[in-house]
């Protein structure tokens, strides 16, 4: 049996085990008593093991999986209620060394333009994205320890912060570079990151090896264990994904469960959020080349029972999907979504112009930040730009253990009412801003204590007269 308390990758993440769970799966994906079980005790948002999980993945009885569905979104409506927090990434630079077949920065690739921003193309970049009222960025960039070495990523941070335009501010850099050592984990804890972001891609060895043929990327158990060293350097909210697609989702799907039973296991604490990105097209990328492809009713099951079965976790979807899928997953368990993405390296100012083409992956869902919102709050959502967690230190245990308590709606509800007022003021069109005023107003009355109300109220006020000292 794999060791789930090991920091060797190879033992919790046991290749013989997960074969096991999906040779389980396949064969109780018929007893309905058994599944309909598992779903039932799923309703105490205690979560179930990878191989419960795996077996509601694999059931295939319409009945069932509407079941599956219908608790996903009882599970998603308790921890994150309507809320759906807004973020968008920053590309810094697209140089890199690694071979990742799947990916356009790969060394070989001659066609895409290679380009590291400067501090003062960073600042524009930034003040680019506080235009669109943006408060909370992922940075992204290439693993190139001569271009982009763990200095420039600090110097890029410290940049961020620092620029404070009209009413823009940056409040949170999440962080998703190449795994490193502990201490850069701990550099990039003192420079004051939110969430420390690595996906692993795929979690099959074999596949991932040959998937990653060269660079530093290609040892599988020091890119999988990265998580182990930024929690033991004090980075205690981080964040997992796979790029389904790669390898098959069944194992991906399994591997990403026990990664996170691990994180768990030996910190106390999961994944603050899981990634689910499928592969798409990009420069020199064609998804033909790639046969394990998730349909979409396919990946619609795979968010939902990942929300059934890590139920305390975030979960984030990007612009890689169409509007029509994200909007099929936002209630079966997405809590975080990116809106007005770029992601090509200074695409915020450049606006992506194609014959200079630097782009990761190619944008389907291509509407400004201005444009999400208004559709999230037609469909009921409250966009989120609120980021007080990490500034008051509600991140790791302590964030977690009031999501699991039920209680984090207490802290969360009425700062993404505040930041949402704030983003109607300062940046939203008068479409918009109507239509979310009204969104305010009718959650405001659904506020059960008083002096909860009382206090959103004069809070609300001070942003509308421009008199806040205080951020979200």
């Amino acid at each position: 049996m794999y060791d789930v308390h090991s920091t060797k990758a190879t033992e919790f993440i046991d290749h013989q085990e997960i074969l096991d769970t999906l040779e389980y799966a396949k064969a109780n994906k018929d007893d309905r008593e058994l599944v309909d079980s598992l779903i039932e005790r799923a309703r105490d948002c205690k979560g179930l093991s990878h191989r419960e999980a795996a077996l509601l993945l694999e059931c295939d009885d319409p009945a069932l999986i509407e079941k599956m569905y219908k608790v996903a979104k009882e599970i998603k409506q308790k921890f994150y209620g309507n809320r759906i927090v807004m973020f968008a990434p920053l590309y810094l630079s697209n140089y890199c060394i690694n071979g990742c077949v799947y990916c356009p920065y790969h060394a070989k690739n001659k066609h895409i333009r290679r380009k590291k921003l400067t501090q003062e193309e960073i600042r524009q970049e930034v003040i680019a994205l506080q235009d669109m009222g943006h408060k909370r960025l992922a940075l992204e960039t290439g693993e190139d320890p001569k271009n982009n070495p763990i200095e420039y990523v600090l110097e890029s941070i410290k940049t961020i912060y620092s620029i404070k335009h009209k009413n823009g501010a940056i409040r949170r850099v999440n962080v998703n570079i190449a795994a490193t050592t502990v201490e850069n984990y701990r550099k990039l804890k003192e420079a004051g990151i939110g969430t420390y972001i690595l996906f692993q891609e795929t979690y099959n060895k074999e596949s991932y090896e040959a998937l990653h043929p060269t660079g530093p990327k290609s040892d599988y158990a020091y890119h999988t264990e990265a998580m182990d060293r930024a929690m033991e350097a004090g980075i205690d909210d981080v964040g997992c994904g796979v790029l389904f697609g790669l390898e098959t989702y069944r194992y991906d799907f399994v591997g990403i469960l026990m990664h996170a039973e691990h994180l768990e296991a030996r910190f106390g604490v999961g994944p603050h959020t899981i990634s689910v990105p499928r592969i798409c097209p990009a420069d020199d990328i064609d998804t033909a080349d790639f046969s394990n492809a998730v349909p979409d009713d396919m990946f619609q099951k795979i968010v939902a029972v990942i929300r059934i079965a890590v139920p305390y976790t975030g979960m984030i979807i990007s612009t890689r999907e169409s509007p029509k899928c994200r909007e099929k997953v936002l209630d079966l368990g997405i809590s975080q979504i990116s809106g007005g993405s770029r992601t090509s390296v200074g695409g915020y100012v450049e606006e992506e112009q194609e014959e200079e083409n630097s782009a990761q992956f190619d944008v389907s869902d291509r509407r400004t930040l201005d444009q999400v919102v208004n559709w999230l709050l037609e469909l009921g959502y409250i966009p989120s730009f609120c980021t007080a967690c990490y500034r008051e230190g509600r991140t790791g245990d302590r964030f977690m253990s009031l999501v699991k308590s039920g209680q984090i709606a207490n802290c969360c509800h009425p700062n993404a009412l505040m930041t949402l007022k704030e983003y109607l003021e300062d940046y939203a069109s008068p479409e918009t801003k109507a239509k979310g005023l009204e969104v305010i107003e009718r959650e405001l009355t659904n506020v059960e204590r008083e002096k909860t109300r009382e206090i959103c109220r004069r809070h609300l006020k001070e942003i509308e007269e421009g008199s806040r000292d205080f951020r979200f």
